[in-house]
């Protein structure tokens, strides 16, 4: 066994998993559940739409509402709800319950954890708030990383409903043009908003749901200016073709700016990485000296204390060089 790990390591890993993977498991166990009921009671509004009632209907109405009771709770405060929305830009189809239970489980996990290792209740208070913004994190990650592929497709899919509204078809036509003709998830965003009007809800409150779930000036300002149009009249076409340039032209100095911030990327990558891969170096040569960090009470505090400020630098240069035109 490495000799500069803490004798009661292995507790700790132990009491991690058991505890993250408990607290995911019962989630998603969770979620499952929920799928399962929702299915149900599409299956049975059919049954009602064709004039076939299934056992027990006005019963099993009664316990669907009372199902629904907690998320529509839950729902109704404005921080879930902003939650809701990050969870659909992220395209995941997690409930905002699904989000807040692996969140506690997994901040219980690592807070348990530390407390063994360090028996300390400041590291154990840190890892608690770790195991908090991580999910959060994850989750702005893959709303980021769709946001960007949707930005990258945003200019042929305005191109594409463009030359569908000039060859004559109708503007929700060149909509289902592109839901059909273009990748993920731009496909997937048009298909909606085809689908929704297509049922009977306004087009000017599909193209809004577009600009809630898509978090891009770009989209914005293409969603303005077909509002704009449809109350005042215009070359649609032709505008499509300047919003398609405009955002084509931001992109490229986007791509320009990327270059002047790498080497200040490349700069935070290496302070960050730096004191890591130093401590791993010195713990391998001297496992002895390197072993009086972590068994030393102040030595324990040091190291927290050392993870928040490289956190907090890191973060602080990628704002630095993070520049929004």
């Amino acid at each position: 066994m490495v000799d500069f790990l803490p004798p009661n390591w292995l507790p700790a890993l132990v009491v991690f998993l058991a505890v993250g993977m408990a607290v995911v498991s019962l989630a998603f166990l969770a979620e499952s559940l929920r799928e399962v009921r929702r299915r149900r009671d599409f299956r049975r509004q059919l049954e009602a739409v064709t004039g076939k009632e299934g056992p027990g209907g006005d019963a099993l109405t009664t316990s669907v509402v009372r199902a629904g009771e907690a998320d529509s709770v839950l729902t109704s405060l404005p921080q879930v709800r902003d939650l809701k929305i990050l969870l659909e830009q992220a395209d995941l189809n997690w409930t905002p319950g699904t989000f807040i239970s692996i969140s506690f489980g997994l901040a219980a996990a690592l807070s348990a954890s530390a407390f063994i290792l360090s028996q300390a209740a400041m590291p154990a208070v840190f890892a608690a708030m770790a195991g908090l913004w991580f999910p959060l994190m994850y989750v702005k990650r893959l709303k980021k990383r769709r946001i960007r592929r949707f930005e990258e497709q945003f200019p042929e899919a305005i191109d594409l409903l463009g030359r569908s509204i000039r060859a004559g078809h109708a503007f929700p036509t060149g909509l289902k043009v592109v839901g059909e003709e273009s990748p993920d998830p731009m496909a997937t965003e048009f298909r909606q908003i085809f689908d929704e009007q297509k049922f009977g809800l306004p087009l000017e409150d599909s193209l809004l749901g577009l600009a809630d779930r898509i978090d891009m000036v770009d989209v914005r300002i293409f969603v303005t200016a077909i509002l704009i149009q449809r109350e005042v009249g215009g070359n649609l076409a032709e505008i499509l073709d300047k919003i398609s340039y405009t955002i084509r032209e931001r992109f490229s100095l986007q791509r320009q700016i990327r270059v002047y911030t790498a080497q200040g990327r490349l700069t935070g990558y290496i302070l960050a990485a730096l004191p890591i891969l130093l401590g791993l170096a010195i713990a391998a040569l001297n496992p002895e000296y390197m072993a009086i960090l972590f068994e030393d009470p102040m030595g324990k505090v040091l190291i927290a204390a050392a993870a928040v400020l490289q956190l907090l630098g890191f973060l602080l240069i990628r704002r630095i060089i993070d520049i929004e035109i």
